[in-house]
């Protein structure tokens, strides 16, 4: 297995990863934040973030290198590390994630994933509706998912919208989502001992701080290596950290814990106008922002990708790549 344990260090945080800019202050969160069980260090195991060759704005810029967007998309969304979805399209999640991560590790890099598929998911929104049928083929699923990244370094978000989605749940439903997310949340402390995992704590419009900390610890959040925010939305950087300094106070005041977390920048570069699903002038997030407390700014979507069929992505379905959608974000227009 090629890996050279590294301290962590600035340059270890180019492109996707930021940490606190220099001469910043460390936030309460910082120093209180609760480790997870397994010390583990991904990105100082690695030598940076994985950037995707396999993404689709790359393949499809590979294949379209006579269109005048596809050097501008290459180069500025292709180019950079972005997390890779996994779900029921997968195919054999075992073989999928472990081939994933085996060429990430191979290269040295450290690979970002998100495990999407619990039952019911995106109850409230429906574009990106399905997931496994039960709550046992799911579990079945996510020790497979686990499993496949077994020693090697990685960063997991574990089910977006799913905390966020309650208020169309029954509470019997609730009970049942916690009980996979906690348990999903074991799997990887049992068999990926170098993953950091992160449970989603939605965007700063959706849910109260307080009442997201009751989700995220109902969930197993103190097992989780942190939580993440602002996942396919659009919400500028400024507004998510205050909300997840918000969310750590609720924390640290009702449970005795914080947690680190990381904001999805992929988008926010113009803020959000409020709509959710595909709204048109939007931009790609500014990577040489800091968070104001966020562990890390990541771009766990991939601009140019679908939210479903609304807005300037009419007629399209959810994680379709959209080149014209893509190329206008880079500009913002």
């Amino acid at each position: 297995m090629k890996r050279l344990l590294r301290t962590l260090v600035a340059s270890a945080f180019a492109c996707l990863l930021l940490p606190l800019g220099a001469g910043q202050q460390a936030t309460a969160a910082d120093v209180t934040a609760t480790p997870t069980t397994a010390q583990a260090d991904p990105i100082g195991m690695t030598s940076g973030f994985y950037t995707d060759p396999g993404s689709t704005p790359a393949v499809w810029a590979a294949a379209n290198p006579g269109d005048g967007r596809a050097a501008t998309i290459r180069d500025n969304i292709a180019a950079h590390p972005m997390a890779r979805w996994f779900g029921s399209w997968s195919g054999d999640i075992g073989a999928a994630v472990g081939s994933y991560v085996g060429a990430a590790d191979a290269a040295d890099k450290l690979p970002v994933l998100m495990a999407y598929n619990i039952p019911g998911r995106d109850a409230c929104g429906g574009h990106s509706g399905g997931g496994a049928g039960t709550p046992s083929a799911y579990r079945t699923w996510i020790s497979a998912f686990a499993s496949a990244i077994g020693s090697r370094p990685a960063l997991v978000v574990i089910e977006p919208d799913s905390l966020g989605d309650f208020s169309c749940l029954s509470q019997a439903q609730i009970d049942e989502r916690n009980g996979m997310l906690r348990d999903a949340l074991a799997q990887f402390t049992a068999h990926a001992p170098n993953t950091w995992t992160y449970l989603d704590a939605g965007n700063p419009a959706w849910i109260g701080a307080d009442t997201m900390a009751q989700h995220l610890d109902g969930a197993g959040a103190r097992q989780a290596h942190g939580f993440t925010l602002n996942i396919s939305n659009y919400y500028a950087t400024g507004e998510n950290s205050a909300y997840g300094n918000a969310i750590n106070g609720s924390l640290s005041a009702s449970y005795g814990y914080t947690k680190p977390y990381v904001i999805d920048t992929s988008r926010n570069g113009n803020g959000s106008d409020g709509a959710w699903c595909n709204p048109g002038g939007r931009r790609t997030g500014a990577v040489s922002q800091t968070g104001g407390g966020a562990e890390m700014l990541l771009w766990p979507k991939t601009p140019g990708e679908s939210d479903g069929d609304c807005g300037v992505g009419a007629g399209s379905v959810a994680g379709q790549f959209l080149p014209e959608v893509a190329y206008k974000m880079i500009y913002g227009y």
